[in-house]
């Protein structure tokens, strides 16, 4: 018995070898299958797990470094303390050791960048020099701060001189000590090596600084440099920075040795402490979001910052912006995170549908063996378990290959959710076969039940779980009609809505379309020819298992539709928030207060320039004497509503600034074309406006638009410029129709004063983060996936029931049909599945983008965060999007049918009418 017992357990490996050895084709495909499947289903969590970092990477990054930054200040010790103790406070050794103990208060995942990160000690008071040699601009002395930071020998090369050091200790009462400045200082302060600047002392003689040396930053926009710009760059300051005529004055930095900060007690300076510390890049990730903000909480204002000021000195305060910088980045995530869930939950589900019909095929092609063994005795638990062997001695392996090609083509992210991706695919890939013999072989039978609709009812539980879908479908569409994608809820019932609804649509259509196949079917039996009538009459008796290739065909179509309006949409906002910001394809405005003479000419003259619209645009002009301040267009009224029309940005006629138009001469009042808020301030009197050159004109608004192509703001008033003074009426503004317009020729021919904008550069500024254009990048590959696996579920769908139709063919030409009769009607019968499912598809991606979009919003993924958006971008219906992948499912259907008939026609008949055979 026992020897009979490891015989039998021998025997299931032969079998299974033998069915592979039998069939390699079939094996080599359904491997094929799961590696492509797997190696995409692996692919997509770790790019977008590395788009999610490169783009909070991004964010970090593109912003200032004295807002990503995280400072940490500390005043110098009090003067009641003895002066000695207040110098060891500011020497170096001190700093140091407290720089070291606040790194070690740091919490991860804020990891610090060492080789950025500075400590030091500066002024906080800025100190006018009494020096008369140094640039005075008004007649007012220059300022300089002192700052004593520490590294400067590793992040500067000295350009001309040494880089300074301290001779001896330094105290509160040295008299003089050494410097450097960056190379922009010296050449804005006139300063060269051996100047001694002096500046004024508290309590004792002025404080001299020599300067021994003229440095470059090795790394100019690093932190070390950049946190502070003010020690590499100098500024030209204003007394009053709001007032443009108040006097100025230069601020640059002195750059002292760290061993000399206890000199700085000597000044008025108030210095202070501090110890800047900044991000390292590379440690940033998006899933340690959550856990950074906590520990940069904890850090400013928390537990941390308590040890820091244990460490370093009880007054220690914190401050930062990074924690805006990543909450801008979390809602630039949220607003396309939902959308990314749309594509992959769309192009999964329609994989899912397609490793299903792969092993629906197998079963089906199988089924005669399968009903042997069990009519010979096989249980049903043992044959699964047989053909689950099966299935995994080539699934298995498939999926590894297809994890290993993921995880080689797309290193840096975390194994596991890829791992996970593959690791379904593969289950599902190994459990389709089983599941659906041991569904099909329930009970034993010695012939196969017919399987078309007319003999297969849908059941009571199928038409439950339809209801079910249907309530769960109008669910997660209320959700994201009220919620919306901005909310960032990340919901996947509301990211999975789009694609329900084309579940939705496949079960209705297969309910559905039998009905007028059959109704067709009557009045063409009574046409001559049995290859009509047989067509209709085969496609509305079509099997009952079609809801497979349906519903893998309407669930792409949706996915597809929805994403291409997306994409589309995207595209349109870019556009049209370009077209906002530079108002025409093109904008010329001088450096000055006009435009050069004769320019409007050269412009004209530039390949591919259309139209040129000269403006005058007064942004100081003032309605009603008062202190708000208007944008007066001047325009000429015919190019100008030409620019309109065309750009659809506020168009009107040219008889609008024309129209009840006064004469010349002071009591002329001007038609205006203004913006809501200034036509409810004004309404629609008649009132005067201060114009910047003295001038004053009197407007009445007769036409209201949102927008104008001259000015980007809120507020604006357009008028005819004819009626303005010649100062006010000078161009100063060019906007140029043409998007065939060269660029370069356009600087050109307007020279050095003129800047130059155009739409295309302004609209490629706009892919600003990598996260959105990774989004992109993803939703076109998750929609290209999709198509490709639909064509594979219809030539999945044909192969079939390709057995049973080259039968047929081969029955029929016994009975006289011809070859092309025999071809036309392969293409007919396919064609009517194919039309429906096209139209339903049509239908379906329709609904939903029309349903879905007023809870979808484009703007966080097609602008950046540093663009205010001037509107919302919401998604619409892109006719395109939906034509172009229906029209391609009738093509392909056709064609695979062509061909299907094509082979049919070569093979002889004998093979296909053998007597006893199942078919």
């Amino acid at each position: 018995m026992v020897i009979q017992s490891r015989r039998a357990e021998r025997t299931a490996a032969p079998w299974v070898r033998t069915r592979l050895r039998s069939a390699p084709g079939a094996a080599l495909a359904l491997a094929l299958l799961v590696a492509v499947t797997a190696c995409l289903a692996a692919a997509f969590p770790r790019a977008l797990e590395r788009y999610e970092d490169e783009g909070l990477r991004h964010s970090v990054e593109q912003v200032p470094h004295f807002r990503s930054v995280v400072g940490l200040y500390a005043p110098a010790p009090p003067p009641n303390l003895p002066q000695d103790q207040r110098e060891h406070a500011l020497r170096p050794a001190t700093v140091k050791r407290q720089y070291d103990s606040v790194l070690g208060t740091v919490r991860r995942p804020f990891v610090p960048d060492r080789g950025q990160s500075s400590y030091g000690v500066a002024t906080s008071v800025n100190q006018e020099v009494p020096d008369r040699w140094l640039p005075r601009p008004s007649g007012l002395p220059a300022r300089v701060a002192l700052v004593a930071q520490a590294g400067l020998a590793d992040h500067a090369r000295p350009v001309e001189g040494r880089l300074p050091r301290a001779s001896g200790t330094v105290t509160a009462t040295t008299p003089e000590v050494e410097a450097a400045v960056s190379a922009d200082t010296a050449k804005a302060l006139r300063i060269k090596v051996g100047s001694v600047l002096h500046v004024p002392g508290a309590g004792r003689d002025a404080l001299a600084v020599r300067v021994t040396g003229i440095v470059a930053p090795r790394d100019r926009d690093g932190a070390y440099w950049a946190t502070d710009t003010l020690l590499r760059t100098p500024v030209l300051m204003r007394v009053t920075p709001v007032d443009p005529d108040s006097p100025r004055y230069w601020l640059g930095s002195l750059l002292l040795p760290s061993e000399a900060a206890p000199a700085l007690l000597g000044t008025e300076g108030r210095p202070y402490r501090y110890w800047r510390l900044a991000p390292d890049p590379d440690t940033l990730h998006h899933r340690d979001l959550s856990a950074l903000k906590s520990a940069l909480a904890a850090l400013v204002s928390g537990p941390g910052l308590q040890q820091v000021r244990a460490a370093t000195d009880p007054l220690t305060n914190a401050g930062t912006e990074l924690d805006e910088v990543l909450a801008s980045y979390s809602r630039l995530h949220s607003g396309v995170s939902v959308l990314i869930s749309v594509a992959a939950i769309g192009s999964g589900t329609v994989a899912a549908v397609v490793l299903a019909m792969a092993g629906g095929l197998a079963a089906d092609r199988r089924r005669t063996e399968l009903a042997l063994l069990r009519a010979r005795g096989a249980s049903l638990p043992g044959l699964a378990a047989r053909l689950l062997a099966e299935t995994a001695l080539v699934a298995v392996p498939a999926g590894a290959l297809g994890l290993a090609v993921a995880v080689r083509a797309l290193p840096g992210a975390r194994a596991l959710p890829a791992v996970l991706a593959a690791l379904a695919v593969t289950v599902v890939a190994c459990v389709v076969l089983p599941l659906r013999a041991a569904a099909a072989h329930r009970l034993v039978r010695i012939s196969a039940l017919r399987q078309d609709v007319t003999s297969v009812r849908p059941s009571r539980r199928r038409t439950v779980a339809e209801l079910t879908l249907v309530t769960v479908t109008v669910g997660a569409v209320v959700t994201l009609r009220r919620q919306g994608t901005s909310g960032g809820s990340g919901d996947q019932l509301v990211s999975a809505a789009p694609v329900l609804v084309g579940v939705i649509a496949a079960l209705l259509l297969v309910r559905l379309y039998p009905l007028p196949l059959r109704g067709l079917a009557g009045p063409t039996g009574r046409l001559r020819g049995v290859v009509s009538h047989l067509s209709l009459a085969r496609a509305g008796r079509s099997s009952a298992s079609a809801v497979l290739p349906l519903l893998a065909l309407l669930t792409a179509l949706t996915t597809a539709s929805f994403g291409g309006s997306v994409l589309a949409g995207i595209s349109e906002a870019r556009d049209h928030s370009a077209l906002l910001a530079v108002g025409a394809d093109a904008r010329l405005e001088p450096a000055g207060d006009s435009l050069p003479a004769g320019l409007t000419d050269r412009v004209r003259r530039v390949s591919g320039v259309r139209d040129v619209a000269a403006v005058s645009v007064a942004y100081r002009a003032k309605p009603n004497d008062g202190l708000r301040s208007v944008p007066v267009v001047g325009v000429d009224p015919g190019g100008y509503a030409e620019l309109t029309r065309r750009t659809g940005l506020g168009a009107f006629s040219e008889g609008v600034l024309k129209k009840d138009r006064g004469g010349p001469g002071a009591g002329a009042v001007l038609p205006a074309v203004a913006s809501p808020s200034v036509a409810d301030a004004h309404g629609s009197a008649a009132f005067p406006v201060s114009m910047e050159d003295g001038s004053s004109v009197t407007v009445r608004i007769v036409l209201v638009r949102d927008v104008t192509p001259a000015v980007t703001g809120a507020d604006f008033l357009v008028v005819d410029r004819a009626g303005l003074s010649a100062t006010a009426a000078r161009p100063t503004a060019l906007l140029v129709t043409g998007p065939e317009a060269n660029g370069r020729a356009l600087r050109e021919a307007a020279g050095d004063t003129v800047s130059v904008s155009l739409r295309a550069d302004e609209r490629a500024r706009y892919v600003d983060s990598p996260l959105q254009s990774g989004v992109e990048d993803l939703y076109t590959v998750a929609v290209a996936a999709g198509a490709g696996y639909a064509v594979l579920a219809l030539l999945l769908s044909l192969l079939r029931a390709a057995p049973e139709r080259i039968a047929l063919l081969a029955r029929l030409r016994t009975m006289g049909l011809t070859r092309p009769q025999g071809r036309r009607l392969l293409v007919l019968e396919s064609l009517p599945q194919a039309v429906l499912a096209a139209a339903g598809g049509i239908l379906a991606g329709w609904a939903a983008t029309f349903v879905l979009s007023p809870g979808v919003d484009l703007t966080a993924v097609a602008l950046p965060p540093s663009v205010a958006p001037l509107g919302r971008a919401p998604l619409h219906t892109d006719a395109w999007s939906l034509a172009v992948p229906a029209l391609a499912v009738v093509a392909v259907t056709v064609g695979i049918a062509c061909v299907q008939a094509w082979w049919a026609g070569r093979r002889g008949a004998v093979r296909e009418l053998r007597a006893g055979d199942a078919r």
